[in-house]
């Protein structure tokens, strides 16, 4: 294993468990760590950004130029994880299984629209 990848793994893992922990603490009321569990997760996705960063300097690669697609992109990915998660909490949490489970179909058909839009199509 390459050091530039053991380091990018080690700091994706605690950057996505702070994410994750932060999240737990804000959205689970019981806990009562709504503030600080936002200054957890926002700890968390920088963490995340740097381990980005501090990966592409160490691979020698450029600078992750923003274009039109790669917005698009990025608010599909955003939709369709956002929409599978609702499906998720209409299934689990609020009982309405119906709903949930089509929210949810709907949410992994826009995550597999991913695929062709970052890959595309060949013949």
């Amino acid at each position: 294993m390459k050091k530039s990848s053991f380091i990018a793994m080690v700091l994706g893992t605690v950057s996505g468990v702070f994410f994750a922990l932060g999240m737990c603490m804000a959205l689970i009321s019981e806990w009562g760590a709504f503030r600080p569990g936002v200054i957890f997760g926002c700890a968390g996705l920088s963490l995340g950004l740097i381990t980005l960063i501090i990966w592409r300097k160490m691979e020698h690669k450029a600078p992750i130029h923003f274009s039109g697609k790669t917005v698009l992109t990025v608010i599909v990915g955003i939709v369709g994880a956002l929409a599978l998660g609702v499906g998720m909490c209409f299934s689990m949490v609020w009982g309405k299984m119906v709903t949930g489970i089509v929210i949810g179909l709907i949410g992994i058909v826009v995550l597999l629209c991913l695929i062709p839009l970052t890959k595309g199509i060949n013949e």
